[in-house]
């Protein structure tokens, strides 16, 4: 089995190659595949992989490692592929600063997926994707397309027009949110023996109902043997406590709206605040990790030097990736990141568990962004996840995965509320889509002025320019290069 990792030269792509090189679940990868369009961080991160895989025989925790390659020619990387993880940072994290910066500078929040910032980012992306999207479709297409890429939600909508249903996006922060209160619950809600049915080893029947787009979610019920423990929970403080996305938007918000939110709801709820936080610090974080992945790609090829006698290029790694994640969201923290939420999730079990589900027949439950209905359907609202929005339209929702495919679960009537946040902000996720794959400047503009933190064709316009003057992509693609 044949595994492409498209912008496998990233940061994070070791974690994905020690999950499948440890995968005790029955799923074998023979090879994996780096593609990415900058050779000299593809080398870095090969060298931190080959220090994994010695790592890992040498503890015994493997003993057949995949193969690895790695390349600049997309067609390479994907040729034969039985998956593709699409995980690319398109103008990497200096592009993002521009995206928070140009922001920030009109007074708006500057966020990398939340946001204006958000929409920068998947104006430049989009078009990048749709054409991997093509060459899987002509080299690989039998294959599974995982994508990671953020925003995820509208990235994973736009490579669906050629992939159709299968491409399906994932984000680590549901997962995250469920173990937690699955940790509270004494019930491992998301472990992998439990099948289809919410039966685990332990005899106990468990379900979750979760629903929104990407970053834009809510767990509504947990149910164990028949009773939702959701309402007691969020009647009480000491477990609220204990879940870090209820300290971090409020315990007597979600205990009012009855639901426990994706942590990105922060950047919703408490806009002015997120805001002030970014605006008080030395750097964005769009700023912090430029310098720091920077530093540490550089401090890793020169230890990668034969008579280099400095820290190995995975120690480094290991050290950057340790400082990363504690600092995750650190603008919507008044403490430091605790042990156990730093080590909730993980994009790369989210993405092992998916791909096992589908090459052994082994069903999973998990959260994915997939389609309302089925791609090329007509299905009428009824027939729909959430009847009121788009049957094309990708939502992120609990899925049941096995050998048949991705089967997404049925959700409880969706509130006004949550309906108005999700359709405002995937119209202007779609006008961005629409710019994208015609190269409209109005469509882009009222893609900005649409967005819930922007409302304003005024503030759309500056935000506009101020992308196409800092984007070179962007001003490609609307023809102001």
């Amino acid at each position: 089995m044949k595994l492409a990792i498209l912008g496998g030269g990233g940061f994070r792509v070791p974690l994905v190659y020690e999950a499948v090189a440890t995968a005790a679940t029955g799923l074998t990868v023979d090879e994996v595949a780096l593609y990415d369009v900058d050779s000299a961080r593809l080398r870095t991160i090969t060298a931190v992989i080959e220090g994994v895989g010695a790592q890992l025989t040498a503890d015994g925790r493997a003993t057949t490692l995949p193969r690895l390659t790695a390349t600049t020619d997309l067609r390479e990387a994907v040729t034969g592929a039985d998956f593709v993880f699409s995980a690319i940072r398109v103008g990497g994290a200096e592009a993002r600063t521009v995206d928070e910066r140009v922001a920030l500078g009109l007074g708006l929040l500057g966020q990398e997926t939340i946001g204006p910032g958000g929409l920068a980012y998947a104006l430049r992306t989009i078009p990048v994707a749709l054409e991997a999207a093509r060459v899987i479709a002509d080299v690989a297409p039998g294959a599974w397309v995982i994508n990671f890429t953020n925003p995820a939600g509208i990235v994973t909508e736009a490579m669906r027009t050629v992939l159709g249903d299968k491409v399906v996006g994932i984000c680590d922060t549901p997962i995250g949110l469920v173990r937690r209160v699955g940790r509270l619950l004494g019930v491992d809600l998301v472990a992998g023996e439990r099948g289809a049915d919410g039966r685990g080893a332990d005899g106990t029947v468990a379900s979750f109902e979760y629903v929104g787009l990407n970053h834009l979610g809510w767990l509504r019920s947990v149910t164990i043997d028949g009773e939702d423990r959701l309402p007691g929970l969020l009647a009480d403080d000491a477990a609220l406590e204990e879940i870090e996305e209820a300290r971090l938007i409020g315990k007597d918000w979600v205990r009012a709206d009855g639901a426990l939110p994706n942590e990105y709801l922060f950047y919703y709820l408490h806009t002015a605040a997120a805001i002030d936080r970014i605006t008080g610090a030395a750097t964005t974080r769009g700023e912090f990790l430029a310098k720091q992945q920077g530093d540490f790609y550089l401090a890793a090829a020169e230890s990668s030097e034969p008579a280099s006698c400095c820290t190995s290029p995975l120690d480094l790694w290991r050290e950057t990736l340790r400082e990363r994640e504690a600092t995750y969201m650190a603008e919507s923290r008044d403490e430091e990141r605790r042990e156990e939420d730093i080590a909730g999730g993980g994009y790369q079990e989210v993405a092992l568990r998916l791909m096992t589900a589908l090459a052994t027949g082994r069903s999973e439950r998990m959260i994915l962004d997939v389609g309302n209905a089925p791609t090329g359907s007509e299905a009428p609202p009824e027939q729909r996840i959430v009847p009121e929005l788009p049957a094309d339209a990708v939502l992120e929702v609990l899925c049941v995965v096995d050998g048949e495919g991705v089967h997404p679960q049925p959700v409880a009537p969706v509130g006004l509320g949550r309906l108005g946040m999700m359709s405002t902000l995937r119209a202007a996720e779609r006008k961005i889509l629409e710019a994208a794959m015609t190269g409209s400047r109005e469509a882009a503009w009222q893609g900005f002025s649409m967005h819930p933190l922007v409302s304003s064709p005024e503030l759309g316009r500056r935000l506009l320019e101020g992308y196409v003057a800092g984007h070179p992509e962007i001003a490609a693609l609307l023809g102001e290069s």
